[in-house]
């Protein structure tokens, strides 16, 4: 053998492995036998998995199951890859066995590794602690792969997306309030429509997302329920009593997140609806994110012969061809990463329906899309924040312009004069470009003091 590789023995016989590689026999099958993609387990599902091999270990170790020297170097090394200083030692793609089996033996297997080399024993012999024995001791991938999921998920979203959206939606909010006394013209099937305010258009988008972090909030709820202690179908086979309770008071002293212990670890094991669940709230958020950034592209179109009505920052320029042009890339970037959320919302689905029996085998898919989602959506709204909705200012001038000239004012002639005559009004004006107060007067419907009575913008923005 090469003095690059070291010989390791499976189940299935001999296997060459890199020499300084902490990976196994199982790890390396693995990158022979699914070399699919470039996309490799998230590091944070990796790290999530370590988290539950050391809350296990713990567990195991006070249960009187596994020896303290193993629990403390289980310990060591678990610490060590949740800190980043192993992330080179886990390189199985997403497209693997649809358990997770592979990643979790990767795991076991460089924790076992670990704990040779700070012994100075030979990697690859295990004598010290054994991948499947000692690491994996009372688990299987089938209630470990899952729970890490669930982990790694909620992590995510509770440290890192939802103080996203919360400032987000601060952001809007804040323009809401700076905005809430410029009138505008309102409009419905891109047609011009009656008065509102700025503030009024913004607190709208405002609405839309908080609806979206209470959804996402809430959605959270059941994934605190963990399917550990499940073992290999739900039965707990092969772990000691109460191991489950523990492990999941192990795994919210860790994370310091209200993890608790599934009633039926059946349900979790078999199907990840919570998982699609959440997914679903992701994928309604982007749909929100969508339509908002879209609207903002509409508003600010232009700048001369669009509507013109914001003006966003001036980020970089936007044509290799047309000097001065400035295009709204960050509503752009934002629209895209929306519709990948929707797509990989399609692909969550499709998985969380397509499990067999006791197990569903498209975890890795799930914990892929889900993980991905979460990261697209942080950035992006950040992005969208800080590089361009707290840089929007209003165009005050083509506000003006418009809400002066919107045909749609008559709306509120209609209780003095009725539905008919105001849209003879309209019609006139629109016909024959002219004002509606000139309209009005020439057919004689209302007197000009009348007119500037009513139609005053200033009265038809709420009438709540």
């Amino acid at each position: 053998m090469s003095t690059a590789f070291r010989l390791e023995t499976d189940s299935l016989g001999k296997v060459k492995v890199p020499y300084k590689a902490l990976w196994g026999a199982q790890t390396q099958r693995s990158l022979k036998n699914f070399d699919i993609g470039s996309e490799k387990i998230p590091l944070k599902l990796i790290y999530a998995i370590a988290k539950i091999k050391q809350a296990a270990s713990r567990v195991n170790c006070r249960l009187g199951v596994l020896d303290v020297n193993k629990q403390k170097l289980i310990e060591i090394a678990t610490s060590q890859i949740i800190n980043g200083d192993h992330d080179a030692q886990f390189p199985l793609r997403i497209w693997q066995t649809g358990s997770g089996t592979h990643s979790n033996m990767n795991v076991n297997e460089v924790i076992s590794n670990i704990a040779a080399k700070s012994l100075n024993h030979p990697l690859g012999t295990y004598h010290s602690l054994h991948p499947n024995d000692d690491v994996n001791q009372s688990q299987s991938t089938n209630d470990v792969f899952p729970g890490a999921i669930q982990i790694a998920t909620i992590e995510e979203i509770t440290t890192k997306l939802l103080p996203e959206i919360n400032l987000l939606r601060k952001s809007f909010a804040d323009k809401s309030k700076e905005w809430a006394n410029i009138i505008k013209v309102g409009r419905t099937h891109l047609q011009d429509a009656v008065p509102m305010t700025l503030g009024q258009e913004v607190s709208a988008w405002e609405k839309q997302i908080e609806l979206s972090y209470s959804r996402i909030e809430s959605s959270l709820n059941e994934i605190y329920d963990l399917p550990l202690g499940g073992t290999a179908i739900g039965t707990g086979l092969n772990s000691p009593n109460k191991f489950s309770q523990e492990i999941a008071l192990e795994i919210a002293d860790i994370t310091k997140l209200p993890f608790r212990s599934t009633r039926n670890k059946f349900a979790l094991m078999a199907s990840h609806d919570g998982l699609v669940n959440l997914m679903a709230q992701l994928k309604i958020l982007s749909v929100s994110l969508f339509k908002i950034s879209n609207d903002i592209r509409l508003l600010s179109c232009g700048p001369r012969t669009g509507l013109g009505e914001l003006s966003l920052p001036e980020n970089e320029p936007g044509s290799s061809i047309m000097p001065g042009k400035i295009n709204p890339t960050q509503c752009e970037a934002m629209s895209m990463v929306c519709i990948q959320i929707m797509a990989f919302d399609s692909a969550v689905s499709i998985a969380g329906s397509s499990g067999h029996l006791q197990m569903n085998a498209y975890k890795p898919l799930i914990a892929f899309n889900l993980l991905k989602s979460i990261e697209l959506l942080y950035d992006a709204c950040k992005s969208f924040r800080v590089l361009m909705l707290d840089g929007i200012k209003p165009n005050h001038k083509k506000i003006k312009t418009h809400l002066e000239n919107s045909l749609m004012l008559v709306t509120a002639l209609t209780p003095k004069i009725g539905y008919k005559k105001a849209s003879e009004i309209a019609q006139f004006a629109h016909k024959n470009n002219t004002s509606l107060k000139q309209a009005a007067i020439h057919l004689k419907y209302i007197s000009s003091d009348e007119f500037d009575k009513v139609i005053d913008p200033s009265k038809m923005i709420d009438n709540n």
